[in-house]
């Protein structure tokens, strides 16, 4: 009896100590999942094609116009503040190109300060006419034979101080003499065919009391002259 009860205490002492050492839990197989796979080579393909996008980019340079001397809003833009720079094309970008400097000159002026180092935009340029800082519009009311005939926006005048009739056959006189050498003729409206018109000019800001003082009293007469407002 003793052999028997001592057989199975040991038996129950391997029960409770459980497997083997040697004998492992079994691993389940790894889940393969295909979709982070591809999503990792579509990364991939999508890397190597910016790169590609990038360097032929890079490759794609057109002309434009640099400016190298500071010109004032409101001021042509001279030739010899401008010069050629390589830039990547980029349809995003208004770029002005180097083949339109002739243009540039004649149609446009910036509507902004323009520094040097700006590489010039569409966006930085107007066709319609600014008044430089020293500039200002001076109105002058004209009655018949004191403006040329066929007087139109765009031209160059003079403006002289002369004398005027006082509706009684009398001459008024005054200080006589030119008021301002060169001005711009802003606009001009009223019947082309004759009579009273109004007349603006773009003058320098030091010539405008004086222009609008003899406006005022009817003294100005207008000549047009030869080449363009400074």
């Amino acid at each position: 009896m003793k052999t028997q009860d001592r057989s199975s205490a040991i038996a129950k002492k391997s029960v409770a100590a459980g497997p083997a050492m040697g004998d492992r839990l079994p691993v389940p197989p790894r889940e393969r999942k295909p979709a982070l796979a591809a999503l990792a080579v579509l990364l991939i393909l999508v890397g190597a094609l910016g790169a590609t996008t990038l360097v032929i980019q890079a490759g794609d340079r057109v002309e434009a116009v640099k400016i190298t001397e500071r010109v004032p809003a409101g001021q042509p833009v001279p030739e010899s503040a401008i010069a050629a720079v390589l830039v990547a094309e980029d349809p995003a970008v208004n770029y002005v190109p180097w083949s339109s400097r002739s243009q540039l000159e004649q149609d446009y002026i910036p509507s902004v300060d323009l520094v040097p180092g700006t590489v010039l935009v569409g966006e930085m340029l107007t066709n319609e006419e600014t008044l430089g800082s020293d500039q200002v519009l001076v109105g002058l009311s004209l009655s018949a034979g004191r403006y040329p005939s066929g007087l139109s926006t765009g031209e160059t005048v003079a403006a002289y101080h002369v004398g005027r009739d006082s509706g009684e056959g009398e001459t008024v006189t005054g200080p006589t003499g030119t008021l301002v050498d060169r001005a711009r003729v802003h606009t001009v409206e009223g019947a082309a065919s004759g009579g009273d018109r109004l007349v603006t000019l773009r003058v320098s800001a030091s010539d405008a009391a004086d222009l609008a003082r003899a406006g005022a009293t009817g003294d100005v007469t207008l000549v047009v002259v030869p080449g363009s407002a400074d």
